[in-house]
């Protein structure tokens, strides 16, 4: 089981102003909850008992909000990004990279996740030899195919990850990832040191940190989990706004 979950929420969430001019995207209301509270549910729900929030826009009323989350459940911590306006997702795990000891979960700060989806992935996924994948992507199937805007994934039968990136072709996408990773034994350290890698490159800041799962993927040591089925939504879009309300209807 794994006790510990970093959530990347430092993004505005600039694809949904209005709603995002005065709030980060994690604060939008769904269902009576925001969107963060819904995350912070679901992952206890599933046995996580240590969250750490990694903050940017906005970051005083977020963290404000956090701070009135009572939960005996969870142990919240606050980690603000300060170069959240000119970095991508990747120096948001830069600014987490020492929490990063021992197994843990990222989740997306725009990701709605069922206890169920939580359940799966801490049962996790074994290569074709019954060891658990050290990194591990959470994948869903689109039967209609993929967009531009999806973060496809190549897999291949017994679920190692091949490549990871919007920019798959067609023939290549089989799976897309919904943005929630779990990080096992040496995947945890093979991960946070690449992370450390990028970060000291020229064009770091302008990654997301998928692009160092795609990096890692050639070692043989990053799977897939897949949570078919399942229920999840993405809130990247005012039209998106709609389909995940319908989703936490259900969970109110």
């Amino acid at each position: 089981m794994i006790e510990h979950a970093i959530l990347l929420s430092a993004g505005q969430g600039s694809r949904l102003l209005p709603l995002t001019a005065e709030r980060p995207k994690c604060l939008i209301d769904f269902s009576g909850k925001s969107l963060i509270e819904w995350q912070i549910e679901m992952l206890a729900r599933g046995g996580v008992k240590r969250i750490d929030v990694v903050t940017g826009f906005m970051t005083d009323m977020l963290e404000e909000h956090l701070m009135a989350i009572r939960d005996p459940r969870v142990e919240i911590s606050i980690r603000f990004n300060p170069f959240y306006k000119v970095a991508d997702n990747l120096g948001s795990c830069w600014i987490a990279r020492e929490a990063m000891r021992g197994d843990f979960l990222i989740l997306n700060g725009d990701t709605l996740i069922s206890e169920e989806i939580v359940q799966r992935v801490q049962q996790g996924a074994t290569d074709k030899d019954g060891k658990t994948w050290p990194v591990a992507v959470t994948v869903d199937v689109k039967p209609e195919g993929y967009d531009s805007d999806d973060m496809k994934v190549e897999r291949e039968a017994d679920g190692r990850l091949v490549h990871i990136g919007k920019t798959l072709t067609a023939e290549q996408s089989n799976s897309e990832s919904i943005g929630f990773l779990a990080f096992r034994g040496e995947g945890a350290e093979l991960f946070r040191e690449t992370v450390r890698q990028a970060m000291r490159t020229p064009e770091g800041v302008q990654h997301w940190y998928l692009k160092v799962i795609d990096s890692i993927a050639p070692t043989g040591k990053v799977g897939t989990v897949s949570i078919e089925g399942l229920d999840w939504a993405e809130v990247d879009f005012l039209n998106d706004i709609e389909i995940a309300t319908k989703l936490t209807d259900t969970w109110a």
